[in-house]
């Protein structure tokens, strides 16, 4: 690996928690675009373990796409596409392919709400129409309003004081948005850290 590549703690902390819920979930050739995948950490260490699986990793910073292209190279792994540029705002996301599962990591809570709009709505485009439409969605929430640890409240006011339009959301929120767009939760997987993963179908 190259000097210039990031690399995230946080991401090496919880990739094999998250695979072992990506084993029970997808199917073994599954095809899966990755939001906002960053240093691409995580798309590399799934599409090692899952090797009948194919990876699409995409991200909105110019320098997260090339950290991510240089993390795909080094790994000589062929199930995984080179990286995308891809914000999810844009209105219509230039993928090459249809996908049976969309996969967002610690996204939503670092971003305006405005993008978890635009990822439901995206999402729903991109799945394809006889695969399982998974969009799995792994981060901190808000329970009932309420945050689930002392830890994710002090998180909620970090994020708040970088940016007033960040912040960690509350989970029937994104439910009533994925609602909107056809989803319906598919399960909810308490993991550690006060973490949530997300299961929505479509």
């Amino acid at each position: 690996m190259t000097p210039e590549t990031n690399t995230s703690v946080a991401a090496d902390r919880n990739k094999g928690l998250i695979l072992e819920q990506l084993c029970r979930l997808l199917p073994e050739d599954a095809t899966v675009l990755e939001i906002a995948s960053g240093t691409g950490q995580h798309v590399v260490h799934f599409a090692a373990a899952l090797p009948r699986s194919s990876w699409q990793p995409s991200d909105p910073n110019p320098d997260y796409v090339l950290d991510a292209a240089t993390r795909c190279d080094a790994s000589r792994l062929r199930n995984i596409h080179p990286p995308l540029q891809l914000d999810v705002h844009q209105h219509e996301w230039r993928v090459a392919d249809e996908f049976d599962a969309v996969l967002c990591i610690n996204m939503i809570h670092i971003a305006p709400w405005s993008a978890t709009t635009a990822l439901l709505a995206g999402a729903r485009r991109v799945l394809r129409e006889d695969g399982p439409r998974l969009l799995v969605l792994y981060g901190a929430y808000k329970e009932g309003g309420q945050h689930t640890s002392p830890s994710n409240a002090d998180f909620d006011l970090s994020l708040r004081a970088r940016n007033p339009e960040w912040g960690v959301r509350d989970l029937e929120d994104v439910e009533r948005l994925a609602a909107d767009q056809g989803f319906k939760r598919g399960a909810l997987v308490r993991m550690p850290a006060n973490n949530l993963l997300l299961v929505l179908q479509g």
